[in-house]
């Protein structure tokens, strides 16, 4: 999917505002006015950080003020859920990730909107894997030598997350359902928490998430072992993907925008477009990979069936985990 989503940018080179303003009567005009991007989170983490870049390129790119609107709560469903009621004119967008359009699906007893039928999904616009690490005590090297050890101490080992139905503690779950393991979930109150008690030995792994994670492990303050992408990362690929050992195992953490359904298509695809574009650029690539995630678009299409397939991926885990939030 992330290839395929690659390979579409070849032809945005010719593209700009003047270029989609002659294809379509109903894009020709957007965005007339100021466009808000509703931001589930609070500011100041990672998440504003790519969102800030993204609001700032469009700002420039289309001569039209993109701007963050933050809606923190109840799991980015608050937020979301806002974006889901809006009126389907182009001038609400919602910030979307894992979270919200993956996991929280089948992790909320109740949810206030359907992911899938409430949203026009316009484009992804980073992605990065979780890190497993473990204690430097642990006689682990490698994913076959913890699954191993797994096996032979059942429910002994543990592992650390920043939270009940997190993607880190989800990570976990996974990994014990695709490779029949028993280990014991230690949930805190954040990934900082968690990582300073694997470091310290109070608990034997994590997957943290890479961007936390990575400085700490080429520090020697923990050991590496494995990156929850299909491939090994970019960012470090001298660490091997768990997938070299146990096929098809990716747990990715991803933001992306969408508009609420109904939004017109025209506008739908010039956003995309746009979007596509600017992930193209040395400017956002280098920015974003700073940042720990790695700059990548999607058509509205190749987007809307990633969030589907990522759902149903995250879905066995998290049943598995009995993690629920009512």
């Amino acid at each position: 999917m992330l290839l395929k989503a690659a390979a579409g940018l070849a032809g945005l080179a010719g593209f700009g505002p003047a270029a989609l303003r002659a294809q379509d009567p109903v894009a020709g005009g957007w965005p007339a006015k100021p466009v808000r991007l509703v931001l589930p989170f609070t500011p100041g983490g990672s998440t504003d950080f790519q969102g800030r870049l993204l609001t700032e390129w469009l700002s420039r790119f289309f001569g039209q003020q993109f701007f963050i609107d933050y809606k923190p709560g109840a799991g980015s469903n608050l937020g979301e859920a806002e974006v889901a009621r809006s009126a389907p004119d182009g001038y609400t967008l919602g910030w979307i990730t894992v979270a919200s359009h993956a996991i929280n699906p089948t992790l909320y007893a109740k949810m206030p909107f359907d992911h899938l039928r409430d949203f026009a999904p316009v484009s992804m616009t980073g992605i990065f894997p979780n890190l497993l690490i473990v204690n430097n005590k642990l006689p682990v090297k490698t994913v076959a030598d913890l699954i191993a050890l797994a096996k032979k101490e059942p429910g002994k080992l543990t592992f650390a997350s920043s939270g009940q139905g997190t993607s880190l503690h989800l990570s976990g779950e996974m990994f014990k359902v695709m490779t029949g393991t028993d280990m014991v979930h230690v949930p805190y109150k954040g990934g900082g928490p968690a990582l300073q008690d694997v470091m310290g030995g109070q608990v034997d792994m994590s997957f943290g998430n890479m961007p936390t994670v990575l400085a700490q492990a080429k520090a020697g303050k923990v050991r590496p072992v494995a990156v929850t992408s299909l491939e090994r990362w970019f960012t470090a690929p001298e660490i091997p993907a768990i997938a070299e050992t146990v096929p098809g195992f990716q747990a990715m953490s991803w933001h992306g925008v969408a508009f609420p359904a109904g939004t017109p298509p025209a506008i739908v695809e010039k956003l995309s477009a746009a979007i596509q574009r600017a992930m193209a650029t040395p400017e956002m690539q280098e920015k974003y990979a700073g940042g720990g995630s790695k700059a990548t678009a999607m058509t509205p299409q190749q987007f809307a069936a990633f969030i589907k397939e990522d759902t149903e991926r995250w879905a066995p885990s998290i049943r598995a985990s009995g993690a629920k939030v009512e």
